[in-house]
């Protein structure tokens, strides 16, 4: 759900643990998102995204673009060093007002506030001077765009128009009786909250109506429902106003699927629900990967669109090489045919459309008919079906080395397409681009001669196993290749069975490794591999020295033996205690 009013305050009311500490950088990930890194190693997050716009406190690590936006410049220069003075909530808006007290370039002391408005579509983070005139935004509204509302550098900064519905909080128990007995009968309880009152988000109507009514789409033509949702709203009245929020995730298949400010009960056994410990703990779960999905399609869909349209094309192409494949294992019959003409030319003139003879190939000698070219004469069309016969012979060798080659060419491109699943920084989706144009598909970037820029190099995923073994988990094809290269001969190397999968290198030191850190790091390839969802995945391991490449072989293509497997169900939390890079 979105990041209603509500939720809201409770998330705000959270975050006045950080009043009073210093901003000690300003970051912008991505366009939408800003981090202001504090001291004491905290991290606040601001994100002004359509569908993922909140506010708390972050702890995953997101990388930063090489040259910081313009909106980001801006920030450090009259937030940086600045100490966060107060956070608000005006009245019960879906806005967070967070005032710093800053010194700007002369040595004079001031404020400024950034605004955050987590409305949508609508969504926008806008930083204004102490006079409340806006300095700049991350999205500029102007007269065009609305004319009821205006957001652009040098205004006055005011908040949105307020929508014409009631306060839930001030609505007292006369006035709900009073709406409810005017009510149609025929409409449901959730759509009537809906509609009535403004910063209830439609999963919050359905709980209170699923309270009082006894289910989240009940009509509201039984006074016993409606005394029950008069019941059931103020008791949500009461929670909002003695401020129990209660950060409530919800799951299905064990996958966040929303989340709310109270416990929830409306989906029974479809969904599961727990509390969590802060907001910031449970929005941060919940938006990782969200955030993912929406780095794959934002930044990986061009390679993606171009993976998956040559993998078709190499699919079509397989099917037709599978068919002619077929055929020329049939050619028996043609040199039979060619036979059987040579057999009976005693007893065939030319111009003869067709030949029936005895076919002494069979048991029985059936009687078949064998169709000719009237032009040519019998041994002209006996050397035919010669001819035909040799070419298929041939072409059954030809076409088996072709198909095997597309197989090993989708399979890669499955391959990519499973890391594009799985990419998370820029660089993955560089390094993937690379990979992609180094084997011929998508353009290169039309240089004119000149060199195109050094981009960094990317560096594994790195883990370390309970018992302090470091684990190395490729992101890409090229990187696999680099892992396996580059590891020990006494490395152990894992990856997932007959499935698409990263590489995973568990670090030996020298030594033998134990069973919990090999167990550990077959966990790690089926977590990492189009595995992740099942229940058992077969993971098959061996020492490095067992596995070579084949020359000439696509990126990440290896073949190995001498080899054992672990059957593994892979687990998000231990790849998460795992990683290093959280700790």
């Amino acid at each position: 759900m979105p990041l209603d009013s509500f939720c809201l305050s409770g998330v705000i009311r959270e975050l006045q643990d950080i009043v009073g500490l210093r901003i000690e950088k300003v970051q912008q990930p991505v366009r939408d998102q800003v981090i202001l890194a504090l001291r004491g190693g905290r991290r606040l997050l601001l994100c002004a995204g359509a569908a993922q716009a909140r506010i708390h406190l972050t702890g995953l690590s997101r990388e930063n673009p090489a040259a910081p936006p313009m909106f980001c410049m801006l920030l450090r220069k009259h937030l940086g060093g600045g100490r966060i003075a107060a956070i608000q909530q005006p009245g019960r808006e879906r806005a967070a007002i967070l005032t710093v007290d800053m010194v700007d370039e002369m040595g004079e002391p001031g404020q400024r506030k950034l605004i955050l408005e987590c409305m949508g579509r609508r969504s926008n983070l806008i930083l204004t001077d102490g006079e409340d005139r806006i300095i700049d935004c991350l999205r500029r509204i102007d007269l065009e765009m609305s004319e009821a509302r205006q957001v652009l550098p040098g205004l006055y900064y005011r908040l949105p128009p307020a929508q014409a519905k009631e306060d839930p909080v001030a609505t007292d128990e006369a006035s709900l009786e009073e709406a409810l007995a005017d009510a149609p009968r025929e409409v449901c309880a959730d759509q009537f909250l809906l509609d009535r009152f403004w910063g209830l988000s439609p999963l919050v109507c359905r709980e209170i109506a699923c309270r009082g009514c006894g289910a989240a789409d009940a009509r509201l033509d039984d006074p016993h429902r409606r005394e029950g949702l008069i019941r059931s709203f103020l008791a949500w009245q009461d929670i909002v106003k003695e401020n129990h929020f209660t950060p409530y995730l919800l799951t299905k298949d064990g996958h966040p699927a929303d989340y709310s400010y109270l416990p929830i009960a409306q989906y029974s056994g479809a969904m599961e629900g727990a509390a969590w410990d802060s907001f910031s703990a449970m929005l941060d779960t919940f938006y990782e990967t969200r955030e993912q999905q929406e780095r794959v399609r934002q930044k990986g869909q061009d390679l993606l669109r171009t993976a998956s349209s040559a993998r078709d094309r190499l699919r079509r192409k397989l099917a037709l090489q599978e068919k002619e494949y077929a055929q020329t294992l049939e050619r028996d019959r043609l040199r039979i045919a060619g036979e059987l003409i040579t057999a009976n030319l005693y007893r065939m003139e030319r111009g003869q459309q067709s030949l029936r003879a005895q076919n002494y190939y069979e048991e029985g000698c059936p009687e078949v008919e064998i169709p000719l070219d009237p032009l040519l004469t019998p041994q002209q069309n006996a050397a035919r079906y010669f001819r035909q016969y040799n070419k298929a012979k041939t072409a059954e060798g030809c076409l088996s080395r072709q198909m095997e080659i597309a197989r090993r060419e989708r399979d890669w491109l499955e391959s990519v397409m499973d890391e594009l699943s799985r990419a998370e920084t820029e660089q993955d989706f560089n390094d993937i681009r690379q990979e992609l144009q180094e084997a011929g598909y998508g353009r290169k970037a039309a240089g004119g001669g000149r060199k195109e820029p050094r981009r960094g190099k990317s560096r594994p995923r790195t883990f370390r196993s309970s018992e302090g073994l470091r684990i190395l988990v490729g992101r890409s094809n090229t990187q696999n290749d680099q892992l396996t290269r580059e590891a020990f001969k006494s490395d152990y190397w894992f990856h997932t069975q007959r499935i698409h999968g990263s590489h995973v290198i568990l670090c030996t030191e020298g030594r033998e490794p134990d069973s919990a850190s090999l167990q550990e790091a077959a966990m790690l390839a089926a977590w990492f591999s189009q595995g992740r969802d099942s229940g058992q995945v077969a993971v098959d391991y061996t020492q490095i020295r067992h596995v070579r490449k084949p020359s000439g072989a696509r990126p990440g293509m290896v073949i190995y033996d001498s080899y054992q497997t672990a059957y593994v169900t892979p687990r998000e939390e231990l790849v998460k205690a795992l990683s290093e890079e959280r700790r």
